[in-house]
């Protein structure tokens, strides 16, 4: 291919050389700004040095139609001769194409049903430092490729960023004397960056960011001449700002995201006969130019992939851009000419913001690179060279969804259906939806169901059914092009009939919902997960619901419906055959063992019937759920038993082995200890009024250490005999055991008594006539020298029937007031 004079860009200088290091080593990495015509300039030049053809992989489809249409214009040709594109749905080649430039996805698909790449002489994966998940997932298996199929296949990765020495390494080749690999060559292009100054525009308190952004539009376009180019998260937050902007003298105002017309794209990527506000997503941050921008307004934030799997919801978040990521979102204010860059953020939080963006594969949900890996022959993706290999955890959820659409088999191989879905180019859930869907329903209405789900920009209505009709009624021509295409793919009989609910409920069986009490707004999904449906969604009255899509806010405590039709039971059991399970429940549900048989869809109750003749094994173990749940004074607890627990616990307290500790942790904790004790009691109770009925005294009594319990009696005797002839029972339910007796009783006493072989003296409640204490002691001798007078003095003229003698040893100990006290008693 003869090339034309190329642009005066700053990787023109290096062409040839970047030709020549890749003939010679087969791989390379490019390290280049934005701007400096990486993206355009080297694949015509190695398309001009080589004789095969060039294929460029990019992360976005609005870069691969741009960057073709650039390249086809250098040539002065239109796009599809030397210079073509593909991406789903569309393709512009010829027999002469030379440069293909394809999405990520896209030549994932192509290298699975060719893994030779036939006719490819050089891929170059551009823009590699923004880690999408296809293109991490294309390096892995290009590598592979080249390492067995195709050594000879040429390999050139570009990135804007200088951190290059990973991808180098990955991109090396073997060394024959040592265990390591030699990095690829990496050549650096140096941008001709202009100066571009920086001020901050924090959001004001309470003000929100569309607010912001719109605040700092408005200045920019005071302050610098030239276009602004704007970057904000998501179209949402695109059409709130171009809202706020409305009405700006001489301005035109315009969007620039994936989602958008071909030629609404290809309007905000041409200079404009007026200035420009071009509104845009991440897309606009590395690999497109668009062209007259003079300042650049950055919100700060982007959405990324993120799945919560415990919940089953994925989706996309709303984070705070990297470091690197705000450098480049500046740099694109000063590719032509000085420029300013207003962020919206205060300056001392730019410190804070993360170095790079987090690699898309540690974060979103990996089924799709589940089903590539099987289809490929290496399930678990081991011996592939990962820039950063796929996290465990949600690999195997992943290979777990999979197999519930019957894309794997056992052992994790890719199924012959496994392989049609991936063939689809969906994800593997739409994959599932449009075949079996276009079995159920006709290709047609499956497939427009799918084409809404994969794209639900196209609506803002909750209610799926009435999104459907609504489309058919104003025919977009993006989903209408999409939808023809996926019926083209399945094939089948025409339309039999609408069935959104059914479509939805193939791709996401798990999110069937039913709800959760009448009139309530809450349901619960079969995968466990509760959501709530906002209000004015218009399926309020629905018991049943098919979600299609559903997101969580942090904080909330149940899931939000986006996108759901109306359903039934049966449709359900229909859609999700697999999630269906009868099994026999006995548990402790309400204070008492209930049995059933129940019928489940997933987390979803549909049948419960009681059981009448439970397994004895079962209710045993739910009775012993009961009495962890709620405690031991489930049983019946006599006196007699709480005063035989007490003297264990304080016999196990103080002596330890062999005495038992009966708390109610101890009692509780283990099966076996429960079976020691209350095993004969469990054996014949079935309910809660059985348990009220054992005598836990008599349960205890099976946990009593032989020999050792022979001395129970003497070590933690239940009464001790006083002076008085009275027998005392002991409270051993504090931590030093307890007697209370009349102050009467104990006269003679002399010396504290002792239990648990002398071990521990008893703590003496001393008390009046009334029975009212009067001291506490575990020291009587002392008592009776320092603490008696005070006694004496206080009570005897309270008391005067009773003895209160100044020396207690010459009166005979008592009960009652039957005696004479001696001369000063």
């Amino acid at each position: 291919m003869r090339l034309p004079p190329l642009p005066d860009l700053p990787v023109r200088a290096v062409l040839d050389h970047v030709s020549a290091t890749l003939t010679d080593s087969g791989t390379a990495v490019l390290v280049a700004p934005p701007g400096t015509g990486k993206t355009t300039l080297v694949p015509l030049a190695l398309a001009a040095a080589t004789p095969g053809r060039v294929v460029v992989a990019e992360p976005r489809r609005l870069a691969t139609r741009a960057a073709a249409t650039r390249m086809a214009d250098l040539l002065d040709q239109p796009v599809g001769r030397d210079v073509g594109y593909s991406v789903r749905g569309e393709r512009r080649v010829s027999p002469d194409t030379r440069v293909e430039v394809v999405t990520s996805g896209l030549l994932v698909r192509r290298l699975q049903a060719d893994p030779e790449l036939s006719g490819v002489d050089v891929v170059v994966l551009d823009e590699c430092h923004e880690r999408h998940l296809d293109a991490d997932l294309l390096l892995a298996l290009l590598l592979d490729a080249r390492a067995g199929l195709r050594p000879d296949l040429r390999v050139l990765a570009t990135s804007a960023t200088v951190a290059a020495d990973r991808l180098a390494a990955l991109l090396g080749e073997p060394d024959g004397s040592t265990q390591e690999s030699t990095p690829a060559p990496t050549l650096v292009v140096h941008g001709r960056a202009h100066p571009v100054a920086v001020s901050h525009i924090p959001p004001a308190r309470g003000e929100r960011v569309e607010a912001c952004v719109a605040r700092a539009v408005r200045a920019a376009l005071s302050e610098v001449d030239g276009d602004v180019l704007v970057f904000l998260p998501g179209a949402a937050e695109i059409r709130r700002v171009a809202e706020r902007l409305a009405g700006l003298d001489g301005v035109d105002v315009l969007p620039l995201h994936g989602r958008l017309p071909t030629t609404a794209q290809d309007a905000a990527l041409r200079p404009g006969p007026r200035r420009r506000v071009v509104l845009s997503t991440a897309v606009a941050e590395s690999s497109l130019t668009v062209p007259g921008v003079r300042a650049v307004v950055d919100s700060g934030l982007a959405r990324v992939p993120r799945v919560d799997h415990r919940r089953g919801l994925a989706g996309l978040a709303t984070v705070r851009v990297s470091a690197a990521v705000a450098e480049q979102r500046a740099g694109r204010a000063g590719r032509e000419a000085p420029g300013h860059a207003y962020r919206c953020w205060p300056e001392h939080e730019h410190a804070t913001l993360p170095r790079y963006p987090e690699p898309e594969i540690r974060t979103a949900d990996l089924t799709r690179l589940a089903l590539e890996l099987a289809c490929w022959g290496t399930p678990d993706g081991e011996g592939l060279a990962w820039w950063d290999a796929p996290p465990a955890g949600a690999l195997a959820a992943g290979r777990e969804v999979l197999r519930a659409l019957g894309a794997l088999d056992g052992s994790g191989a890719a199924t012959d259906r496994g392989r049609r879905m991936a063939a689809l180019g969906l994800h593997p859930r739409l994959a599932r939806a449009l075949v079996d869907g276009a079995a159920e329903v006709g290709p047609r209405s499956a497939a427009e169901v799918v084409a809404l789900l994969d794209d639900d920009s196209l609506t803002t209505r909750t209610d799926l059914t009435a999104a459907v009709r609504a489309l058919r009624a104003e025919r977009p021509r993006r989903w209408e092009r999409e939808a023809e295409r996926l019926a083209r793919l399945v094939g089948g009989t025409p339309r039999r009939h609408e069935d959104p609910a059914l479509v939805a409920a193939l791709a996401y069986p798990e999110r069937l919902a039913r709800r959760r009490a009448p009139g309530s707004a809450v349901y619960l999904m079969a995968g466990g997960t509760a959501v709530e449906l906002p209000p004015g969604s218009g399926l309020g009255e629905a018991e049943w619901l098919a979600v299609a899509v559903a997101d969580r806010d942090p904080g909330r405590a149940h899931g939000r419906v986006r996108l759901a039709a109306v359903a039934d039971e049966a449709l359900a059991r229909r859609a999700a055959p697999s999630l269906l399970s009868t099994v026999d429940e006995v548990d402790w549900v309400d204070g008492d063992v209930v049995a059933r048989r129940v019928e489940r869809l997933g987390a979803i109750t549909l049948v419960a019937r009681p059981l009448r003749d439970p397994d004895p094994a079962s209710v045993r173990d739910a009775l012993i759920r009961g009495l962890r749940a709620e405690g031991l004074d489930l049983l019946r607890w006599s006196e007699e038993a709480r005063v035989l627990r007490h003297r264990m616990a304080f016999l196990h307290r103080q002596l330890g082995a062999p005495w038992p500790a009966v708390d109610d942790a101890a009692l509780l904790s283990e099966t076996d200890t429960i079976a020691s004790w209350l095993g004969p009691e469990l054996a014949t109770a079935r309910r809660r009024a059985d348990l009220e009925r054992v005598d836990a005294g008599s349960a205890l009594r099976r946990l009593l250490p032989w020999p050792a319990a022979s001395r129970l009696d003497e070590l933690a005797p239940e009464r001790i005999e006083v002076p008085s002839g009275s027998r005392v029972r002991v409270d051993y339910d504090a931590e030093q055991p307890v007697l209370a007796v009349k102050v009467q009783e104990v006269f003679g006493w002399d010396t504290t008594p002792r239990v648990a072989d002398g071990r521990v003296p008893l703590l003496l409640h001393l008390l009046s006539p009334a029975r009212r204490p009067v001291a506490v002691t575990a020291d009587l001798a002392s008592f009776w020298r320092t603490g008696w007078p005070q006694v004496r003095s206080e009570l005897r003229g309270r008391y005067p029937k009773h003895a209160w003698p100044e020396d207690p040893s010459t009166v005979p100990a008592h009960r009652g007031a039957a005696r004479r006290a001696r001369p000063g008693g």
